[in-house]
Order: C-alpha cells, then sequence, then structure tokens
C-alpha cells in the first residue's frame, strides 16, 4: 500500500507535459507523498527526510509546479510577501541589499515589495502601517536608517509584525545582521598608517545611519591605535552620496594643510572624493590616497580602483531576509548574524609623498 488515496494516479499516470495547470495534488502523486508532505517540502518546514525532499523536489522540476499565491495563503494563513522598507541615498548600496532579500524570497517561495519612504517624514509610521494592512505582509525588511526608527519599531511590535535589520544602532535586536563595522575601519586606518599617513581625514555617513557612528569611531580607534591625534577640523559631515564625498573633499583640499588620505564612509562618496582630487590637478594614490566603505561595484568601476572595506551587502540582504522567514514561520527562530568583513586593498591607496 502507498500513501495515496483511491483512484489517485500513480507517478506513471501524470506526464510532465499534462495540459492544463499542474496541481499539487499532481506533485504528491508523482512522488508518492501525501500533499501535506509537498506542502512541507515547498514551504521548507523542518522534519522531511533528503529522500523525500529530493522526490519532492524532482517532481516539481519534472512538472514544472508553480504554486498560486492565493493557494499558499489560504493553506498557512499567510500572504507569503514581505517588504523592504528603504530609504538610502546610495543606489550602489540598497541595490546589493534588494538583490540579497530577492535571493532568499526565490529560494523560500516568498515574494517581495519593495518600499521606498522618506526616513523624516512626519507620516512615516503611518504609511507603513498602511502597507502592512492593505498588502497583509507577513514582515518586513528594514535597512538603515529606518532601522534606528523607535516610532516604527514600536508601531511594527504593536501590529505584531516581525522585522529583520540591517545594521541597527542597537545590536540587541532580536533579528538581522551586523557587521563589525568599527573593527574594520581599525584595519583600515591601519593600512593608511603604515604607508605614513598621518593626517587622515574623514567624510562621515548620514548622521542618521548607525553605519556613520560606527564608522567614526573606528576612525577614532583606528588613529589612537595608530599613535596619531584626533583633529576633529580633518572630519567633515557627509551624507553617503557622491555629492556630499565631492563637496567634503573640495573643502578639504581648499586647505593650505590638506591632508594627505581620506577615509570617505562609503563607496559612493569615495568616487565623489576621487573626482575632486583630479579637478584639483593633484592625482591619486600620488598627492591623496583615498579609500571608502561597502565594496559596492563602483569600487571597482572607478579608476584608480577603490581601497575599501568589504561587507557583503548582497549577502546581508539574503541573510537578514532568511532570518526574517524564519520568525514568520515560528516566533523566536529567528537570529541576529554576525557577517565578516574583508579588507579590499587596490589603487586608490599608495605611500605618502614626501616632497
Amino acid at each position: 500500500m502507498t500513501g495515496r488515496g483511491r483512484g489517485m494516479p500513480g507517478p506513471e499516470q501524470v506526464p510532465a507535459g499534462r495540459p492544463g495547470r499542474v496541481r499539487i495534488e499532481d506533485v504528491a502523486a508523482t512522488a508518492g507523498v501525501s500533499m501535506k508532505t509537498v506542502s512541507r517540502v515547498l514551504n521548507n518546514e523542518p522534519n522531511v527526510s533528503k529522500s523525500t525532499r529530493a522526490r519532492v523536489d524532482a517532481a516539481v522540476e519534472k512538472l514544472r509546479y508553480r504554486p498560486l499565491p492565493s493557494a499558499r495563503v489560504l493553506a498557512g494563513r499567510r500572504s507569503y510577501l514581505i517588504a523592504m522598507l528603504f530609504d538610502n541615498p546610495s543606489s550602489n548600496y540598497l541595490m546589493e541589499i534588494e538583490m540579497g532579500v530577492l535571493d532568499a524570497c526565490m529560494e523560500q517561495h516568498y515574494n517581495l515589495m519593495l518600499a521606498p519612504l522618506i526616513y523624516d517624514a512626519a507620516d512615516i509610521v503611518e504609511k507603513v502601517e498602511s502597507l502592512i494592512m492593505q498588502s497583509q505582509l507577513d514582515g518586513v525588511v528594514l535597512t538603515p536608517p529606518l532601522t534606528d526608527d523607535s516610532a516604527l519599531l514600536e508601531r511594527l511590535v504593536d501590529l505584531g509584525i516581525p522585522y529583520s535589520s540591517i545594521s541597527a544602532k542597537e545590536q540587541n535586536r532580536n533579528v538581522g545582521v551586523v557587521v563589525d563595522e568599527i573593527g574594520a575601519v581599525v584595519a583600515l586606518i591601519a593600512h593608511l598608517a603604515s604607508l605614513g599617513h598621518t593626517r587622515i581625514a574623514h567624510i562621515k555617513g548620514h548622521a542618521a545611519h548607525g553605519a556613520s557612528m560606527w564608522r567614526l569611531a573606528g576612525y577614532r580607534e583606528g588613529l589612537r591605535r595608530a599613535g596619531l591625534r584626533y583633529d576633529p577640523s580633518l572630519v567633515l559631515e557627509g551624507e553617503f552620496s557622491y555629492e556630499s564625498g565631492y563637496n567634503g573633499a573640495n573643502a578639504l583640499l581648499d586647505r593650505p594643510d590638506r591632508p594627505t588620505a581620506i577615509f570617505a564612509a562609503n563607496d559612493d562618496m569615495a568616487a565623489g572624493v576621487i573626482c575632486a582630487v583630479f579637478e584639483h590637478g593633484l592625482s591619486v594614490p600620488g598627492d591623496i590616497s583615498v579609500c571608502g566603505f561597502d565594496d559596492t561595484p563602483i569600487a571597482r568601476q572607478i579608476y584608480p580602483a577603490l581601497t575599501t572595506v568589504c561587507q557583503p551587502t548582497r549577502e546581508m540582504g539574503r541573510r537578514a531576509a532568511m532570518e526574517l522567514i524564519k520568525e514568520v514561520r515560528e516566533l523566536g527562530s529567528g537570529g541576529v548574524v554576525d557577517i565578516d568583513y574583508a579588507l579590499q586593498v587596490r589603487r586608490s591607496t599608495g605611500p605618502v609623498r614626501h616632497d
């Protein structure tokens, strides 16, 4: 006896090319399992043997089965929809995060909604609440600086909506991803100091971002470890945008005692710095060494290629979404994941020039 019900066709009776829409019953028949088992495999639920999972996966592939979202909602009382909320001027960073979140959604059979917001809008909480109600979201992925909006976080908790944070200021969150950004910048400053640089400037990121706070802290700690004095006049405000890097660099380069190295808090700003250096008739890295943070595609596309910190932003997005989906399926099962960084030394940094 098999687990199939009376009259249910066997595997040989369900050809891959049958007309009409393939149903979950067809997958179950082809795999020789119950519909409930197929559902558990499709939803990546635990306690399914590897051999059973392999049979179901093979049947899904053979029949080219694609579950109807409406059927999945009725079966699990979920929408199988999550949203990525963002307001960030760095398009390179957001694109990488978005691709990672999408990777996880495709892997876990979820749909993704992108929700651009204005961080400091007075009605941001109301807009998010409306979005949740209208779309019946299962959960949300928060990107900086939305990760640190206390009113928004409180409302999500009140509504019982799971959320996953990327690089939040408060690292005691239950679900999300973090990188040791302080340690990463300490390593970056140590690299510059090893090249003989003693006047190292810093263009900060957006004040609302936790990343800006950590990268400034890493800059100060890096200087301290290198035995260099912290000079607040060498630290300028930025906004994680190309334009703010360009403007900050111009202010630094117009000084009679200009720095010999500039650390911009992300790659977009560092690209703006390099443009400003060349417009001043100077060279990179001959006159000014430049470095950034994130290792987004622009770091490899500009000339000279940028020395930066690689935080794998696509993987961060993927892991943040994976932890969120775990939390949606079972409260308390999601967690905070530490993501490794790596220093990428390229041609934009070199030894200090002694005239």
